[in-house]
């Protein structure tokens, strides 16, 4: 079974590694390539970058979703609700990997998902999610007496803060803790800010050169401290944990997924 593949976001970082690895992925092809109306690249090829050709052309035009298995999905929230809404006129699966969407944008994905079938991940990284499942086990082994503090770190072009992955992991942390992250995160600390809160969970944000995503999670108790950290070299691992997401999906209707549904980590 060949899986057809669409790509949102095309001429960027992020689609150009998509597409690259989707052509050299066994059992998938690039069906569509889109980019924005005002993109340059338009109706040049999806792989026009690599110096060769995939028969594909870059187009604004949402229609050419007809006949896609699945979308993939690594652009803005605003791009991605436009392409969620089409994706469930036509019936076509979605692999989001977009951060910085809001709670009516998670709840427009959570409607549509009754549809189509949506992996859904704020990092696509098999390591990554591998790393989700270690903080959840050393959340509940060291829930007393630990403080529990998250660091991230980004390139200087990253527009949200702190990363949807730093937030997922202070979601995994909270959750095993029984708490709320919402009410219990700190995400800025100046001035005399008087004694640590024990029961909070925080949040430090770094941003400059290239820095593709660091993120360390830190259970600080009296005498040792735990450190649990990952580091993306190459923004290669989101997309190859995207082919895999796409096998994930080839056969599902509908219903909305995350990695660790992918990986079997539930």
């Amino acid at each position: 079974m060949t899986i057809k593949l669409a790509i949102a976001g095309s001429s960027g970082r992020m689609g150009h590694m998509l597409i690259e690895t989707v052509l050299g992925a066994e059992g998938c092809q690039i069906h569509a390539a889109l980019d924005r109306p005002d993109s340059a690249t338009l109706d040049q090829d999806a792989a026009a970058f690599l110096g060769r050709e995939s028969g594909v052309k870059i187009t604004a035009d949402l229609n050419a979703l007809k006949g896609a298995d699945i979308l993939i999905d690594f652009t803005r929230p605003e791009g991605t609700l436009a392409h969620l809404a089409k994706c469930r006129e036509l019936g076509v699966n979605m692999i989001i990997g977009t951060t910085g969407i809001e709670a009516d944008g998670l709840a427009a994905i959570e409607t549509a998902s009754k549809d189509i079938a949506i992996v859904y991940a704020r990092n696509m990284s098999v390591g990554m999610n591998v790393v989700y499942k270690l903080l959840e086990i050393a959340a509940k082994a060291l829930s007393t007496g630990y403080d529990i503090e998250i660091l991230e770190m980004h390139h200087r072009m990253k527009v949200d803060a702190p990363s949807g992955t730093a937030i997922t992991m202070g979601e995994v942390i909270a959750d095993a803790l029984g708490r709320d992250l919402k009410e219990c995160a700190v995400y800025g600390r100046e001035g005399v800010t008087g004694e640590r809160d024990p029961s909070t969970i925080g949040f430090a944000t770094l941003r400059g050169g290239d820095v593709i995503g660091d993120h360390t999670a830190i259970f600080a108790g009296m005498g040792e401290r735990v450190e649990i950290t990952h580091k993306a070299s190459n923004r290669n691992i989101y997309a190859q944990g995207c082919t895999r997401a796409a096998r994930f999906l080839a056969d599902k209707k509908s219903g909305l997924y995350d990695m660790h549904d992918v990986l079997g980590l539930r």
